[in-house]
């Protein structure tokens, strides 16, 4: 059976048509794997589990009859909804993963990850990155108000997007150094992410000479798309 992986979904109530096409895959391809991946930023924004869109209690309960079925779903923070809990990771039958994993996929360790951490050029996110993620920090921004924390939210969406357009595009890629330092350190030769928003395959030469080989999820603006991981390969599948 095979494993699939998607990410940056971006899903919020202002776009029903990606909710749809999610619970296309749902009930769909996702009933004959062995297992679904969530790379992150499934969710435009994520303001905490106590203010949980419609969005949002809708496909808790898709995903949840998906576990119950017996097939689990996992799900790795992005950098909209890293505030995303125990409490509506358990509603949705979700397994949430660390920031980096790495799973066997056919007898082949593979590391699956967001992908943001491997964008070190860009040193402004990479600070924002830093603070959001501290737990004090989070912590604090829970305590607001629910109306506090949209305008927050909103905020921080109105100012990564001025960033994005005003950087230049290959700052917001990832460093090819930090992509060797994930494979020398997890010890693996195929990595899978999402976060930049360019599907591709990429093909690195690691300093002992071996090949490895890193697959790059598609967003989910206009279409969606995901990873089907099988005995025979890996290929992308659009829905």
């Amino acid at each position: 059976m095979s494993s699939l992986f998607l990410s940056d979904l971006h899903l919020e109530d202002d776009r029903p048509e990606t909710a749809r096409l999610l619970d296309s895959f749902l009930d769909g391809p996702a009933r004959r794997a062995a297992a679904v991946y969530i790379l992150g930023d499934l969710f435009e924004y994520w303001i905490g589990d106590d203010a949980v869109s419609g969005t949002a209690r809708e496909l808790a309960k898709a995903t949840a009859e998906l576990s119950r079925a017996g097939i689990p779903v996992y799900f790795i923070h992005g950098n909209r909804d890293f505030l995303l809990g125990e409490d509506y990771a358990r509603q949705a039958g979700m397994t949430l993963l660390p920031d980096t994993a790495v799973v066997d996929l056919h007898g082949q360790p593979t590391l699956i990850l967001h992908g943001d951490t491997l964008c070190t050029d860009d040193v402004e996110y990479q600070a924002f990155r830093r603070q959001v993620r501290d737990p004090a920090w989070q912590a604090a921004a829970l305590a607001l108000s629910v109306e506090e924390r949209i305008a927050m939210a909103r905020s921080a969406r109105d100012a990564s997007m001025a960033h994005t357009g005003s950087t230049d595009l290959e700052i917001m890629d990832v460093n090819e150094q930090a992509v060797q330092e994930a494979f020398r350190t997890h010890g693996v030769t195929r990595m899978i992410h999402g976060h930049t928003h360019r599907p591709a395959v990429h093909r690195h030469l690691l300093a002992d000479g071996t090949e490895a080989e890193r697959i790059v999820l598609a967003d989910w603006y206009g279409s969606g798309s995901y990873l089907e991981v099988s005995e025979n390969g890996a290929r992308s599948i659009d829905l």
